[in-house]
């Protein structure tokens, strides 16, 4: 009993670890958004290296089938 009490309170400290790392990796600095922010005010004008880095600041994760399109947004 007291090894499954203390296996159950590891998993939730692991599962803690990893959603304090998630939400640390999410954080944008001032520059970043500087940047994503120009970014979009000149896509049409902006090179494909400078649209990526605004996808990748605004986007978390894209899921495509042949029937649907589902983007998760960072913000």
């Amino acid at each position: 009993m007291l090894i499954s009490k203390i296996e159950e309170l590891d998993a939730r400290r692991q599962g803690l670890i990893k959603a304090i790392a998630d939400m640390n990796a999410e954080v944008i600095s001032p520059e970043q958004v500087e940047r994503i922010s120009s970014n979009l005010d000149n896509w049409d004008s902006v090179d494909f290296e400078d649209r990526r880095v605004a996808a990748n600041g605004l986007i978390a994760q894209i899921r495509a089938t042949s029937e649907s399109v589902q983007i998760e947004w960072k913000i």
